[in-house]
């Protein structure tokens, strides 16, 4: 058997040998060059019987293998070689396997083929479309269930008021590629600039609070990837100099912007007078992230993408659909509404550890609890 480099152990097949000390990726070359080579010699079958003997043994030798289990890095592929997950690779085998004639068989066969060799996005992100299968991890409904939060490396959840690392991770995978520019103009605690780091994205946060920025700044030049490290500026995201932000990028716009402002004074953030949880009323407080909005849009790229993440607010006993709110104040900018996101929630901090209580006032007050929240996700036009 040899040892893969990142520990899993790889059982011997054709073209694997004993004490393979490969990278990664040249494993996975090798194994794609295996795989193009068995499908060829299926694909030459005279009759549907021997294409199908021919399916099971490579099914039979992937399933033998431990690599089946290996899930190849899809989101930091050169292209040079289309990058495969290998269960996706048995699903299509088993696929063929399935059908009755051999005209069908073949369609899969070249289907599969086409996807080892070819690579086809849609030009705003680093998917494989000719692999879609292979991106189980990608959400595309438009409902968002995430059972915990991440708060794996970086991610610790200090900051009271920031947004699950899932939403960014979410974003950035749909609506950049590896290298391109994201912008967040509430950057608090950076969980927008963490990701951006995990996916080898450049970022910059914007960050009112200088105390919250320090401490931010801090933790972000305790991590790794110094190729894609985030900048992070103290500044109003109203007034923010944006020939400042398109410096920082070297003149690039940027492809992605993010944008998880307060719910206006659910929670007061500062005792900064221009942060947005201090807005008198809710009027105020969209006139002013609509400030935020306009000189987002500044340094947005034409065909970027914007996401407002926000939920909505009770008072006076009545909802107040502040998300709805700013999502029909943004429809009157040049931006296109692409996806409404309802992403759930469960106690926020203020609320843990009272559960009972606002059960109670529910049932009292004749409302529903929140357990959602909004990502309104636009195009830019220009």
């Amino acid at each position: 058997m040899s040892q893969h480099p990142e520990g899993k152990v790889i059982r011997d097949m054709p073209g694997i040998t004993a004490g393979d000390s490969r990278s990664k990726s040249n494993l996975t070359r090798h194994l794609q060059a295996w795989l193009r080579e068995k499908l060829a010699t299926a694909l030459s079958a005279s009759n549907l019987e021997d294409l199908k003997s021919s399916v099971q043994a490579i099914r039979s030798q992937l399933e033998a293998s431990q690599v089946s289990a290996e899930k190849i890095d899809i989101y930091r592929n050169d292209f040079a070689y289309p990058t495969i997950a290998i269960e996706s690779v048995l699903s299509d085998l088993e696929q063929i396997l399935a059908v009755r004639t051999m005209e069908r068989a073949k369609y899969y066969m070249l289907r599969l083929q086409k996807s080892t060799v070819e690579v086809k996005t849609n030009g705003i992100n680093d998917i494989n479309l000719n692999r879609w299968k292979d991106y189980g991890d990608i959400y595309t409904d438009s409902l968002w269930l995430f059972p915990k939060r991440d708060r794996s490396g970086a991610h610790n959840a200090w900051y009271w008021g920031n947004f699950a690392p899932q939403i960014p991770h979410q974003l950035m995978l749909r609506y950049t590629r590896k290298g391109d520019w994201v912008i967040d103009m509430f950057a608090g605690s950076g969980t927008t600039l963490i990701e951006a780091m995990n996916l080898d994205r450049n970022s910059v946060g914007v960050e009112l609070n200088p105390d919250i920025a320090i401490r931010t700044k801090n933790l972000i030049d305790s991590l790794g990837n110094a190729s894609f490290r985030p900048r992070l500026i103290i500044d109003d995201s109203t007034s923010v100099n944006t020939s400042d932000l398109l410096r920082i990028s070297g003149g690039q716009k940027y492809r992605l912007a993010i944008l998880h402002p307060p719910y206006h004074d659910i929670i007061k953030f500062s005792e900064d007078a221009r942060d947005l949880s201090l807005s008198a009323d809710v009027q105020m407080f969209v006139r002013r992230l609509e400030s935020v909005v306009s000189n987002t849009l500044k340094v947005l790229d034409a065909g970027g993408h914007i996401a407002l993440v926000i939920g909505d607010k009770y008072q006076n006993g009545e909802i107040v659909p502040l998300g709805f709110m700013c999502m029909n104040m943004m429809l009157g900018k040049p931006l296109a509404l692409k996806s409404i996101v309802v992403k759930n929630y469960d106690s926020t901090r203020g609320k843990r550890g009272s559960q009972d209580l606002w059960k109670y006032r529910a049932l009292a007050g004749g409302f529903y609890l929140f357990k959602h929240e909004y990502v309104f996700i636009f195009r830019h036009r220009v």
